[in-house]
Order: structure tokens, then C-alpha cells, then sequence
């Protein structure tokens, strides 16, 4: 299926990616059980050029969800496990000498690091130094690599997916707010039920193998992506998600009560950017023209988890995020 945004009209563009979407799915769960919801916002974010920071406990599949997201998408996937002594050179590549054989001399080559792929799957990023998980966070924002010099573009698309391990909380380094802010998802990978558990069981004790087939390419991706900023809102939908956002602040004087004695610092402009991309992305995903208001709430949670900075008052009463995005979108 190949997609090009300047033969076919944006409509026949959100009924194919509406169709393409449940091919998708179809495909992806050939071999992941559940976490259908996770698998939707991967492609939310994907399709609206944002990143994910995945939070989930070890063996819930996230490596093979991001890699067979991959091959359905036909982009290219590099896994980086992040250490305490990684450099930011394993990450974007490094300079080797090597002789010329058409003038005699020695010359330098850059050699290409992991990070030159269309879907990046930062494994634990937490565990290594703020001088590397930097080099990533630059490459992330900018789409570019620069050593030695010389800037090197990233192919397009790309899609970062950083993890944590909510447990293990030692010997890591945790995420800046300002670097947090830089993604647009965060998501929770939760256990998968019981049902889903007992086939999860079945198809990986067994001698059962999925194979999935590819839906779309780079190409396809690109141009859905582009069709994402095409996408008209109206203006009350706009207006709901900067209120929201701005409830967040304390010092906002129509934030609730209880953002003032729980939270420390609320939502920055960027926020109400991947609430606006998030929705337009779900509506399209959903074969809808135009988003809702409704959309705008779907994607609050992710959007808005990772943003909020809660204070002692919040620690003390056993409040998290979560709780205060829930008591939000009630007052909006």
C-alpha cells in the first residue's frame, strides 16, 4: 500500500488509514496478546512525529510489540540497552581512521551508531549518565546527529521509544523535567488479564509462530504524517485543551483548589501541542474528518502524566498524577 498525499484527496487518505489501522492490528496480534490501547497510542504518536517513554515491569513484551511494529510498518528498528557506561558515541556513531587507497592517506569515517534508524527502542534509559541520554534527547528533538562537525540527517520517519522499569529504581538516573517534556506519550504497560495471560502461555510454550505481514512502508508513514497537520480543528476544541492544560499551573487563577495543593508545576505550551496532534491523530486513526473533544480527553492521560510535578502535600495524601488528571478532566 503506498500512499501519496498529492494523487488522492485527504478523505480517501483517512478511509485508507482507517483501513490500514485494522490491518495493523490484525497483524500485530499475530504475535502480541492484548495491550491494544498501548498499541493505539504508539501509532497516535508515531503518525503525530511525537516519542513514547514506556513504563512497565520486565517480560511484558515490550521489545517484541516496538519490533513487530516495526516490521508491519516495514521501518527499520534498533534496540539500544542503556548502561552505565554507555557513551554517547554508541549511541550516534563514531569516527575510525582508515586508509584511502586512491591517494595513500589515512582519512577519517563516520561510522553510523544504532541511533540511525526509523524506530529507536531506548532500553532503560534511566540506567545510563545525563551526557548520554542527552545525545538521544538531541537527536530526538532535532532529527539530526552532529560529530566531529558535520550534521547528519535521520530518515524519516522518526519514532523513539524510551522504557523504564517502574521497580528497580537504583543506580539510575532519572529524566530532567525538561527532557520528559520532549515526549509526547507516556505509557503504562500494564499485566495483561487473566484470559490474555493463559494465551500468552499457549502460543510461546507451543511451536506456534506469527508471522506478520507489512501494511505500509516509510513512504505511507511520511505522508500520513503530513496529512496529521492538514487535519481542521475547531476552535472550542483548541480552547478545551489550552484550559486544561493551564488548570494544571497552581499559579493559574482558575486552577482548582486541589491543583494548588497538590501540584508544584503544571503543563508547559508544549503540552497543549500533543494534546491538539493527539486528538487530530486519533480522529483520522478513527476515519473521522475532524477531532472532538472527546479526543482531547482519550489522550489527556498520556500526554499529561509525565508533565505534572506534584509536592510533598500530593506524596503525603498517597496522590499521583493520574488522580489529579482524573479530578481535571471532571472540573473541565
Amino acid at each position: 500500500m503506498v500512499v501519496k498525499s498529492h494523487k488522492i484527496h485527504d478523505v480517501e487518505m483517512v478511509e485508507a488509514l482507517k483501513e490500514a489501522r485494522q490491518k495493523i492490528f490484525t497483524e500485530i496480534r499475530k504475535v502480541i496478546i492484548g495491550q491494544d490501547q498501548v498499541i493505539e497510542e504508539l501509532l497516535i504518536s508515531l503518525l503525530a512525529r511525537g516519542h513514547c517513554l514506556l513504563i512497565g515491569v520486565p517480560g511484558l513484551a515490550k521489545t517484541l510489540l516496538i519490533s513487530t511494529l516495526a516490521k508491519v510498518l516495514r521501518l527499520k528498528f534498533n534496540r539500544i540497552q542503556f548502561t552505565p557506561d554507555l557513551m554517547p558515541s554508541d549511541i550516534t556513531g563514531t569516527e575510525i581512521i582508515e586508509d584511502d587507497h586512491s591517494t595513500g592517506k589515512k582519512v577519517f569515517k563516520f561510522v553510523k551508531g544504532p541511533v540511525f534508524a526509523n524506530i529507536v527502542l531506548a532500553d532503560e534509559i534511566n540506567r545510563t549518565p545525563p551526557k548520554t541520554q542527552a545525545a538521544l534527547l538531541q537527536a530526538m528533538q532535532e532529527h539530526e546527529v552532529t560529530a566531529a562537525g558535520t550534521t547528519y540527517k535521520l530518515k524519516e520517519p522518526f519514532f523513539v521509544l524510551a522504557t523504564q522499569n517502574p521497580i528497580e529504581q537504583e543506580g539510575t538516573y532519572p529524566l530532567p523535567e525538561a527532557q520528559l517534556d520532549r515526549f509526547m506519550f507516556n505509557l503504562w504497560v500494564d499485566y495483561p488479564s487473566e484470559q490474555e495471560e493463559i494465551q500468552i502461555v499457549q502460543y510461546t510454550t507451543s511451536a506456534y509462530s506469527g508471522q506478520p505481514q507489512v501494511v505500509l512502508d516509510a513512504e505511507d508513514i511520511t505522508a500520513f504524517q503530513d496529512l496529521v497537520r492538514r487535519v481542521p480543528v475547531a476552535t472550542n476544541v483548541v480552547d478545551f485543551a489550552v484550559k486544561l492544560v493551564r488548570m494544571t499551573r497552581p499559579n493559574f487563577d482558575q486552577s482548582p483548589k486541589f491543583v494548588k495543593d497538590w501540584i508544584a508545576w503544571g503543563a508547559g505550551p508544549r503540552a497543549s501541542q500533543y494534546l491538539i496532534l493527539g486528538a487530530k491523530t486519533r480522529c483520522i486513526l478513527d476515519g473521522r474528518p475532524t477531532p472532538e473533544i472527546e479526543d482531547i480527553r482519550a489522550v489527556a492521560k498520556p500526554v499529561l502524566r509525565h508533565r505534572l510535578v506534584t509536592n510533598f502535600n500530593a506524596e503525603a495524601e498517597g496522590v499521583d498524577t493520574i488522580e489529579i488528571i482524573e479530578r481535571l478532566l471532571e472540573k473541565v
